[in-house]
């Protein structure tokens, strides 16, 4: 399956299960976590792309990582810190690797949008506009789990 789209990326990403859902959200995020560089958001990614993670595991990594994205969001300031905003997005990107299954919500496509965030706000920063490729290459990684 090749996707180009993000109509066929959040179909597929429909179909998934939670669990793979969350393993494909780390992935996503992994791509800009040296945008944050915060341990309690590298150990939340460990977490989440393991298939065999625990219910008491996911509280105590969803914890870490809210309060990396409080502190984060407290970094950001009054005047517009890109490379700062960038780190909170990819704090965002991390919770929503190990939020809470409800019905109706899509963990995978919520890490890619603040991921693609992320990248955003960082070349905003380098001053090199809001053009970025995030989008295609999540459709790659998507591609590579699927064909797994």
């Amino acid at each position: 399956m090749t996707i180009s789209n993000d109509k066929d990326f959040k179909s597929a990403l429909a179909g998934l299960s939670t669990a793979q859902q969350r393993q494909l959200a780390a992935r996503f995020v992994q791509r800009v976590f040296a945008l944050s560089n915060d341990v309690r958001i590298k150990a939340t990614l460990d977490a989440a792309a393991r298939a065999d993670i625990t219910d008491a595991e996911l509280t105590v990594v969803s914890q870490a990582a809210n309060s990396a994205r409080v502190e984060s969001f407290t970094q950001c300031g009054k005047e517009t810190d890109w490379s700062a905003q960038a780190g909170h997005f990819v704090a965002k990107a991390a919770v929503a690797c190990v939020k809470a299954a409800e019905a109706g919500v899509d963990l995978a496509w919520d890490a890619a949008m603040q991921a693609r965030m992320a990248r955003t706000c960082e070349t905003v920063a380098t001053g090199e506009g809001t053009e970025n490729r995030e989008s295609e290459e999540q459709y790659r990684i998507l591609e590579a789990f699927l064909n797994q």
